[in-house]
């Protein structure tokens, strides 16, 4: 089990995480999203030791993974698949590893030939391997201990879509069989598809979480028309409460029938109204952070 609690991390006056408190359970992938800079990668970081929070804590099975005996036997880490020396070949690197966790050569064997690295691949230095490949290895270096938690930062980043697709079967599995699994991606589609649970984070604070389907399923009814302030003012007029939808939307928390005689007792024009939901992760996204997703697509930096 994950618990994030409360974890503020500050660099001199910046702020980059703020009170962000959210937990990951056995048998489940949790999905962390954010746009550019809005603290996912700080809490990752946080959490494997590689950032000392400010305040706060994050733990594994209750514990700083500093203070985890042989940590990579129980916590998986991909945070940056290029971080392997390139003139080293995949074999040698997860070689080095087993000796490091102390698990054998066998078990090198198996995590290849699970991540489609078996054979000639794994005998090429990394300097001549793609993108997707060394994808593949960081996935075998954070498998090889066998653990029960992985912790990815934007592990499909350069699969292509077959890629993906076995990627995704990979961590649903692991999930099925108990594990713990911490997703950060830019790809929204994957993550819609593979997560059970959803986090959200925005200016280094959570706006959201929750599990997948609630989170989709939508609250109140969304509403257009050609005059978009004086619809704000006919909802508010009328009591109810409204905030910014997708696009040119507004929410209005309140169903369709009340949202629609209060749009008609006002003389208000409209061009849609329905119930919230239904635009999948990307509209929730969207509404949530005000950023849009380019082809369901959202950059991701360190904050």
């Amino acid at each position: 089990m994950i618990t994030i609690d409360h974890l503020t991390k500050r660099y001199g006056a910046q702020v980059a995480v703020s009170d962000v408190s959210f937990s990951c359970q056995p048998g489940t992938v949790t999905g962390f999203l954010g746009p550019n800079g809005a603290g996912k990668s700080t809490t990752l970081r946080s959490l494997v030791g590689l950032a000392t929070p400010t305040s706060g804590t994050a733990t594994i099975a209750g514990r700083r993974y500093a203070d985890l005996p042989n940590a990579g036997r129980q916590v998986g880490v991909l945070l940056d698949a290029g971080a392997q020396h390139a003139g080293r070949t995949g074999r040698e690197v997860l070689s080095l590893s087993a000796m490091v966790l102390g698990v054998g050569p066998e078990r090198v064997d198996e995590v290849l030939g699970r991540v489609g690295l078996a054979g000639r691949p794994a005998g090429k230095r990394l300097g001549n391997y793609s993108l997707g490949m060394r994808q593949r290895l960081g996935l075998a270096t954070a498998l090889l201990g066998d653990p029960q938690v992985l912790v990815l930062d934007e592990p499909a980043n350069g699969l292509d879509p077959e890629g993906i697709f076995w990627m995704r079967g990979l961590l649903r599995g692991f999930a099925d069989r108990g594990g713990t699994v911490l997703l950060s991606s830019h790809l929204l589609h994957e993550i819609e598809a593979v997560a059970d649970q959803l986090v959200v984070i925005s200016g280094g604070r959570i706006v959201a979480q929750g599990s997948k389907d609630e989170l989709l399923a939508g609250k109140g009814t969304l509403v257009r028309g050609p005059d978009r302030a004086l619809l704000d003012r006919a909802l508010q007029a009328a009591g109810i409460a409204v905030s910014p939808g997708p696009e040119d939307a507004l929410l209005a928390d309140a169903d369709a029938l009340a949202v629609g005689q209060a749009v008609a007792a006002a003389g208000v024009v409209l061009t849609e109204l329905r119930p919230a939901g239904g635009e999948g992760l990307e509209g929730l996204f969207r509404s949530l952070t005000g950023h849009a997703g380019a082809g369901q697509q959202v950059e991701e930096v360190l904050a």
